[in-house]
């Protein structure tokens, strides 16, 4: 890559050459060191293009969503410029920014970008396509220019690596309000992420309005207290408590589409149900008392997999989150779930028994009965529609036929997702060892907010380095990794600026092991183009990390 660099180096010194004759006004240039690197920049012999006020972006007629494309792009130069660009369907006289819609791309996210003297021409086979060269061209621009920008000539030949590339957000430890979990997706939408992953429910709070189940955010959304730090023993005393009503996660929904971002809402079980179980405690193997949980780790109380009503209530549920969410996943966790209470569970024990669940060198009996709750709810998404994702757990007593499998269990070798690709099963890569964000950047945590202790640290440098795609495998079975995910979670993180903290400049990182191929990857091109990036965190008033800039 480096040849490209001193191209458009020397390019750039001849713009501004020509543009320092007869100029009073002082202009700047853009550059193209953007995060994510595109698969192509090629600069061409023609006179750049100037960005100045009068320039039209045109976008198709009858296209809303090409309409907001095209409001993206005003707002974005409006930002760096500080004039207003009109947006138009019809060509006018002067300049024009053009987007528009190409079928011969072959990669629906996709595009091309032509910038001569003529203007800029920007084209995708899809809306999501022409979002991310808005994205490309946005990230080139100087923040807060206030001031005509020159774009040097160039053709920008771009598409993604990964079809699939998330980012979770954690809302069950704590809850973030609506305008914060807007900003998440603006933080995903300016690392041209597209998935989504929002962990809804959890032991220490139900966030997710169910109507037919009020209790579930009446009493499951709020625990009494919190324990402090890593499970020290000590509380502080004070409620913590909020959900999400249908008509807030509709509206949140049509935010994320707007920046072609699907959400995949994660309700999880049979564990990780304490808060569901405060609420119904019928749900349980003990039918006894529970309480929304105020501690952090895993909870042997589990709903009870023996009885009918857990079915229907997980039905009932689901049913609710996929008139809520339109995405074609739907998370069910199946992460962590202690098999403790089904095994002296008389009710767990004889629906083993009914379906004739047998223990075997590979898995206990109830290890298949979490395959059976799993495989049942499939059955009925499937019947909806929909496919299921889940935690690699979901393998234990063997995996559901059409499902989804997200690797996070790092000590447990390759062993998850061999065994899931090997079957013919979609892998997303999310490591705990490189993709948990709320883990410490560095080894000294003096002077570091509240986060998780990791032996080897999740620093910036060891999650570009990261390679999703392990050796070893077929070509065909390699089309099986079909993305990578950075993951949010917020035991220890109350509050969102650091959730920003943890989660900037890493999305940067992130992003390039998503969108770029890995030959074209180069970590010291990677420092010598985040700082510009980073002044868009600063605009944007982001929160994040700066240990690499020490």
């Amino acid at each position: 890559m480096k040849h490209i660099y001193i191209i458009l180096l020397v390019s750039l010194c001849l713009v501004n050459k020509v543009y320092a004759v007869n100029e009073t006004e002082v202009r700047q240039t853009a550059n193209y060191r953007v995060i994510p690197l595109p698969q192509e920049i090629i600069p061409i012999q023609d006179s750049p293009f100037l960005l100045e006020a009068g320039v039209t972006i045109l976008y198709p007629s009858n296209n809303k969503k090409m309409q907001k494309n095209a409001q993206f792009l005003a707002n974005y130069l409006q930002v760096a410029t500080g004039k207003k660009f009109p947006i138009a369907t019809q060509s006018n006289k002067g300049s024009v920014i053009s987007l528009s819609l190409d079928k011969k791309h072959n990669n629906p996210e996709a595009y091309q970008i032509i910038i001569s003297a003529n203007g800029v021409k920007i084209t995708a086979s899809t809306e999501a396509g022409i979002f991310y060269g808005i994205q490309f061209l946005r990230k080139s621009l100087p923040v807060n220019a206030n001031t005509n920008i020159i774009l040097p000539a160039v053709e920008v030949k771009d598409y993604p690596r990964f079809s699939y590339r998330g980012a979770l957000l954690d809302v069950g430890r704590y809850f973030f309000t609506v305008d914060e979990v807007k900003t998440f997706i603006d933080m995903m939408a300016l690392h041209n992420m597209n998935r989504f992953h929002w962990h809804l429910t959890e032991d220490q709070g139900w966030r997710i309005e169910i109507k037919k189940y009020p209790k579930l955010t009446q009493i499951g959304s709020i625990r009494k207290e919190t324990v402090i730090g890593r499970n020290s023993d000590i509380y502080d005393h004070r409620p913590h408590g909020g959900f999400y009503t249908q008509k807030e996660l509709k509206e949140i929904v049509r935010y994320a589409a707007d920046r072609h971002i699907t959400i995949i809402p994660e309700v999880d079980f049979p564990g990780h149900m304490q808060a569901a179980l405060a609420s119904y405690p019928e749900l349980g193997c003990t039918n006894g008392a529970y309480e929304v949980g105020t501690r952090w780790g895993v909870s042997d109380l589990v709903l009870c997999a023996g009885q009918e009503k857990t079915y229907q209530f997980l039905e009932d549920v689901l049913t609710e989150v996929l008139d809520i969410f339109p995405s074609e996943y739907i998370h069910i966790g199946g992460d962590e779930c202690p098999k403790t209470e089904w095994e002296k569970c008389h009710k767990c024990q004889a629906r083993i028994k009914e379906i004739g669940l047998q223990s075997d060198k590979l898995h206990t009996k109830e290890e298949r009965l979490q395959s059976y709750i799993i495989t049942h709810m499939e059955r009925f998404l499937n019947a909806k529609g929909r496919k299921i994702i889940g935690w690699d757990e979901i393998l234990e007593g063997g995996l559901a036929p059409n499902a989804t499998v997200m690797y996070w269990r790092t000590w447990c070798g390759d062993k998850a997702y061999t065994e899931a690709v090997k079957q013919g099963h979609d892998v997303i890569m999310t490591p705990y060892k490189y993709m948990y964000f709320d883990h410490a950047y560095v080894s000294d945590r003096t002077n570091e907010p509240l986060c998780l202790a990791n032996p080897n640290n999740i620093t910036t440098d060891s999650i570009y380095n990261y390679e999703p795609v392990p050796a070893g495998f077929t070509t065909e079975e390699q089309k099986h990794f079909i993305g990578v995910q950075g993951n949010v979670w917020t035991e220890l993180i109350s509050t969102f600026p650091h959730v920003q903290y943890m989660s900037l400049p890493r999305f940067a990182a992130l992003s390039e092991i998503q969108w770029t191929m890995p030959e074209k990857k180069n970590y010291h091109n990677f420092l010598y183009n985040l700082p510009q990036l980073i002044q868009i965190y600063d605009n944007e008033g982001y929160e994040y990390a700066k240990h690499l800039f020490k």
